[in-house]
């Protein structure tokens, strides 16, 4: 994409969850890309190092140290985008994630409760506080990124699949919706990536070698190749695309 100049040119985008993994190789991505970027994540000593790395890119770039499913942080982290970066063009719900495994049967309701506030209540709330920056900017695109957990069955994760799917349809409902206003809204969903999330299965060789063997590519995924596929949603490469899902996970669901 960027044989014809950076794809993000002039663009500001949000990305929450930056401090590490895929959400940092994002960040680095779009502002190598030409974008501003405002990252999002609890740690502010993580956040920091990534934002050296974008404004040696020369772009600025935005820190904001929130705990997403604070009810205050969708007002914090839009107020600050705005004002910093002039606006928001770009807004990726990247943060999310699991803690646990259990049976649905046994599971404590306070842990299907905290999973839902992750990955599927505190996305709302953004939405909402950031649909009307993205709406302003004319040529909007927000990511949403699910995961492959919520395209089929879960086993002792239905709570994590469960609110995916959950994103999943979100999106599709609301690119239908908004997509008179020149917003876009796509769902990015990953497979079975190499992120500090995944070490404790990745340091486990059985694990390991039980999980690749289901992934027809026999490989873990890298945070890069997650990020180059943002790159494309987030860009006019995807112009005429909103509603849809696009997986990237080695051919795992592509299985029978």
């Amino acid at each position: 994409m960027s044989s014809r100049g950076p794809a993000l040119q002039g663009r500001r985008a949000v990305i929450t969850g930056a401090s590490r993994g895929i959400g940092r190789a994002m960040a680095a991505l779009f502002a190598q890309e030409g974008a501003d970027v405002a990252i999002v994540s609890r740690t502010r000593e993580t956040l920091d190092a990534v934002a050296d790395e974008i404004r040696a890119t020369g772009r600025r770039c935005s820190v904001i140290a929130t705990d997403i499913t604070d009810v205050d942080a969708p007002s914090l982290i839009v107020d600050q985008a705005v004002s910093e970066l002039g606006g928001i063009d770009i807004l990726v719900n990247n943060a999310g994630g699991n803690s646990f495994m259990a049976p649905l049967q046994t599971m404590r309701y306070s842990g299907w409760q905290k999973t839902m506030e992750l990955n599927l209540e505190s996305v709302v709330r953004l939405i909402q506080a950031a649909l009307p920056p993205l709406v302003e900017s004319g040529n909007g695109s927000m990511i949403n990124v699910a995961s492959v957990a919520g395209l089929g069955a879960s086993p002792m994760m239905a709570h994590y699949g469960a609110a995916k799917a959950a994103l999943i349809s979100l999106t599709r409902s609301l690119a239908v919706e908004v997509a008179g206003q020149g917003l876009r809204v796509n769902a990015l969903v990953p497979g079975w990536i190499e992120t500090e999330l995944t070490d404790f299965l990745r340091s486990d060789e059985h694990a390991e070698s039980a999980l690749l063997s289901g992934v027809p590519m026999a490989r873990w995924g890298t945070a890069e190749e997650i990020a180059q596929a943002a790159l494309f949603l987030a860009s006019d490469a995807s112009s005429f695309m909103t509603g849809q899902t696009l997986v990237v996970d080695g051919g795992l669901t592509a299985k029978p």
